[in-house]
């Protein structure tokens, strides 16, 4: 067996600095969108959504003081985590992002290690993959716990879309929600963290992935002159659902990153079409980008995140969830989660 289960979370988002708070106001639909300080093209302020930290930090100080914070709630929320035992796999933004820190990936793991007080084992990792980030890292996890023989592997990712030449290159090529342009995303920012470990026996039901499934849109969201068909994404969830040996309609609802544009919203739509073969009445999306911006590599463990309290506190729409990613570079990713009882063989 090679699913993972989730343990434990920590969330730092625009709508509350832990992770109880934080899926609570998502639950709820509450955001927490504000005026910038930056103005968009047709004199209006941009409209997005900032964590607010206890002091104004910004850039790469941000970054790690969210991450930190993140993590260290995920290790808080999980006993008998010994993290110079446990790998980190960080997600963070590509290296083509526009507008990225210069050096971004170098020495960041341990400026967060420092931040902690912390030393994680030398298996942690960058990973700068933007969105599809924390599906690499579930990939990657598997193969540190069933082959690398770990105990467990903490997944992170922090992002933030909140500096000047990030904003102005997206608002160039159309792709913020502004006063001009109405198909757009809220820039956002934030970090989340969870805590992975092999299936144990137990009474209690666990959050387990397993399924995992990769591919490669060539009809990218700037691609112009490539119809969209969601190739790429019918392919990641067609191997998602050959792992784990069963159709989608057993899934119960959707958990995405999708952020407001209507090309990705098309693309989820094109996919469900071609793998589902068994209508649904209802087949729900969620996606908590409506209420914590377009947090980039964050993302993806703060869906995992939102897929554990749900599934723990009983608000899902039933114990199977059908995830999916995807980032503007063409990479799609597809999970399958289930919550339930580990029994022994």
């Amino acid at each position: 067996m090679t699913a993972l289960c989730i343990i434990g979370s920590g969330m730092v988002s625009a709508v509350g600095l832990s992770a109880p708070v934080s899926c609570a106001a998502i639950r709820c639909a509450i955001d927490n969108f504000q005026e910038t300080r930056f103005i968009d093209q047709g004199g209006e302020w941009l409209i997005a959504a900032s964590v607010p930290l206890e002091q104004p930090w910004r850039g790469r100080t941000k970054l790690i003081k969210m991450a930190a914070r993140a993590i260290a709630e995920a290790l808080q929320s999980t006993p008998n985590v010994d993290p110079e035992k446990t790998p980190l796999l960080l997600g963070v933004a590509e290296v083509e992002r526009p507008g990225r820190l210069d050096g971004l990936d170098k020495g960041l793991l341990h400026a967060i290690e420092a931040e902690l007080g912390l030393r994680f084992h030398p298996g942690s990792n960058v990973i700068a993959r933007g969105r599809v980030s924390a599906a690499v890292a579930l990939l990657n996890a598997r193969t540190l716990i069933y082959q690398g023989g770990h105990r467990h592997v903490l997944i992170a990712g922090v992002d933030s879309f909140l500096s000047g030449p990030t904003l102005a290159a997206f608002e160039a090529r159309e792709r913020l929600l502004t006063s001009q342009n109405s198909n757009g995303f809220i820039p956002g920012e934030g970090a989340a963290a969870v805590v992975l470990a092999a299936p144990v026996t137990s009474k209690e039901p666990l959050l387990a992935c397993i399924g995992l499934g990769f591919g490669m849109e060539k009809a990218t969201v700037e691609a112009e002159d490539i119809p969209l068909r969601a190739d790429g994404l019918t392919q990641a969830v067609r191997a998602a659902l050959s792992e784990v040996g069963c159709g989608l309609e057993q899934m119960d609802y959707r958990l995405t990153d999708i952020s407001g544009e209507q090309y990705y919203f098309k693309e989820a739509s094109l996919a469900l079409s071609r793998t589902l073969r068994v209508r649904k009445e209802f087949f729900h999306l969620w996606h908590p980008a409506d209420c914590i911006g377009e947090v980039g590599a964050a993302i993806g463990p703060a869906m995992l995140a939102v897929a554990l309290a749900a599934s723990r506190k009983g608000y899902g729409e039933g114990p199977n969830i059908f995830c999916h990613l995807g980032n503007d570079a063409g990479e799609r990713a597809a999970a399958m989660l289930s919550y339930q009882t580990v029994r022994a063989a």
